[in-house]
């Protein structure tokens, strides 16, 4: 289709070290890998360059690893390749530790206009079980120092239901991110998942995670100091202030397609999901070999896609348009409101209060039907 929008997500993975709640793929922070990596992703570039002829880049998302730890030439290299147009929305995710000054002005000369922090949190205990290189007052002044050049549009990332933390511990770090100049806030809940140590010492760091009780009512503080204007809670777990939705996030839970570069990077094209290898020396090995570097491919039918596009379309406060639903839906519908998770508008779908709080019990009941 003429002028169909898309997403650009790039995978960046160096890393100063990996923290221990981690599944993301990364690599140590090398000048050879460096190297290597561009090279690479390059080839990958020209090779998928052509499924973009006719079609509208609207976001950019460098991610990672630690996208921050590119050089400003590094990035600009990159970017020269991809020359978005001038309105798309550029993320640059960034750990505290490693953002300079000098750096933030570069990539704001670079025309990234929204930056991504890892913060995860502002309190000192919080972030040494989290494995964290950064200090809070370390952080805090990232944020102020992104703000200087120019980024006005800043998000920041917070973890909640960490072991040992408690509702005065969370309260302070939600407190601390009010006062900051930040737009955009995300809220992730600590998972343990395969492959990390997190999960190797999951038994134990269980018995000292937060009750349930206690998680819910973190998220419920959260929601009520975030949900003020000029704040707005536009998603489950992401909140915006005057109106800085995070774009590449929005086309996520919409259905956009979007193509993934770089090692491990997941694509959703032309109703076809498909994953880069999560090897930076096999991705290289195929690109350089002029072979296609994805390890894993899958087409869902028709009525999978239609129930996954409304799983995820739900985390949007706004609700699913009913004119974009597969009739194949109905009885899931009818079920999902008449237990009182989602409700009907004129023209949306959208999660109840309840819903709201249990999106995965929700998310489980669609695929299950």
């Amino acid at each position: 289709m003429e002028g169909e929008e898309y997403s650009l997500y790039v995978h960046v993975p160096f890393c100063t070290r990996k923290c221990d709640y981690c599944h993301f793929y990364v690599v140590p922070d090398k000048e050879s890998f460096h190297a290597l990596y561009l090279e690479s992703l390059k080839r990958e570039w020209e090779l998928r360059a052509p499924l973009l002829h006719g079609k509208k880049l609207v976001s950019l998302y460098f991610g990672g690893g630690t996208p921050s730890l590119l050089s400003p030439e590094e990035l600009g290299t990159i970017l020269s390749w991809i020359d978005p147009p001038s309105k798309t929305e550029i993320t640059l995710e960034a750990n505290p530790e490693n953002l300079t000054r000098e750096k933030l002005k570069a990539f704001r000369n670079l025309s990234c206009n929204r930056l991504s922090i890892g913060v995860q949190s502002f309190v000192p205990s919080s972030l040494q079980v989290l494995s964290r290189t950064h200090s809070a007052s370390r952080a805090k002044q990232a944020i102020y120092d992104a703000a200087e050049p120019g980024f006005d549009n800043i998000s920041i990332d917070l973890m909640y239901d960490l072991p040992g933390q408690s509702l005065a511990n969370w309260k302070e770090s939600l407190e601390i991110a009010a006062t900051l100049p930040i737009t955009h806030l995300s809220l992730y809940n600590l998972t343990f998942e395969p492959h990390t140590l997190f999960y190797k010492k999951r038994t134990a760091l269980q018995k000292t995670l937060p009750s349930e009780e206690s998680s819910l009512e973190m998220l419920e503080l959260a929601v009520e100091a975030f949900s003020k204007p000029p704040w707005n809670r536009y998603e489950i777990s992401a909140f915006a202030k005057g109106g800085m939705i995070s774009n590449h996030n929005i086309g996520y839970w919409t259905g956009r397609p979007f193509l993934g570069l770089g090692p491990s990077a997941f694509s959703y094209w032309e109703g076809r999901r498909f994953r880069n290898t999560p090897n930076l020396n096999r991705y290289a090995k195929a690109l350089r070999e002029g072979e296609d570097p994805t390890d894993f491919t899958e087409t869902l039918p028709p009525v999978e896609q239609a129930k996954e596009l409304l799983a995820v379309g739900l985390r949007l406060l706004n609700g699913v348009q009913k004119h974009t639903l597969s009739t194949d839906l109905n009885e899931i519908l009818s079920l999902l409101v008449g237990e009182e998770w989602v409700e009907s508008t004129d023209d949306t779908y959208r999660l109840t209060p309840q819903g709201l709080l249990f999106h995965d019990t929700v998310a489980e009941l669609i695929f299950r039907q």
